[in-house]
């Protein structure tokens, strides 16, 4: 059983998987990192300071807050603010994505594009060629 597992856990497609996600996790860090910290400014600056990570709308009317986190342990609050943070984020991930894909598809269609010259034959092929056109003319 130890060996089947070994086996399994060292297939190419698990290991590959164990890779994607460990790398996909950093990007994410960087990506949220991006949005969070160069994206949202900009945008706050444009609109005149405003922090979307804490605009909320309080569900209870204990709520009287005027930050998320306060809010929340008043009571239930609608964080719509972080959401929009969250789906900025999922958008630049998702188009950086499809960046990246889209050039590798790129790079891929030039590669099938321009077939490489066939190798030259080495010298055991050569000679043969030679031995095969002397039996035509016997």
């Amino acid at each position: 059983m130890l060996k089947e597992f070994r086996e399994f856990a060292m297939k190419g497609n698990v290991v590959d998987l164990a890779v994607g996600v460990i790398i996909g996790a950093a990007f994410g860090a960087i990506v949220t990192s991006l949005v969070g910290d160069i994206i949202m400014p900009i945008i706050g600056s444009i609109t005149g300071g405003l922090d979307f990570s804490n605009y909320f709308t309080g569900l209870a009317k204990s709520v009287t807050a005027t930050n998320l986190a306060d809010a929340k342990k008043q009571g239930a609050v609608l964080a719509w603010g972080s959401f929009l943070t969250l789906t900025l984020n999922f958008i630049v991930v998702a188009f950086v994505l499809f960046m990246v894909i889209r050039a590798m598809n790129k790079l891929k269609r030039k590669d099938e594009a321009a077939p490489s010259a066939p190798p030259k034959p080495t010298r055991q092929e050569e000679l043969l060629v030679e031995i095969r056109d002397l039996l035509k003319k016997a």
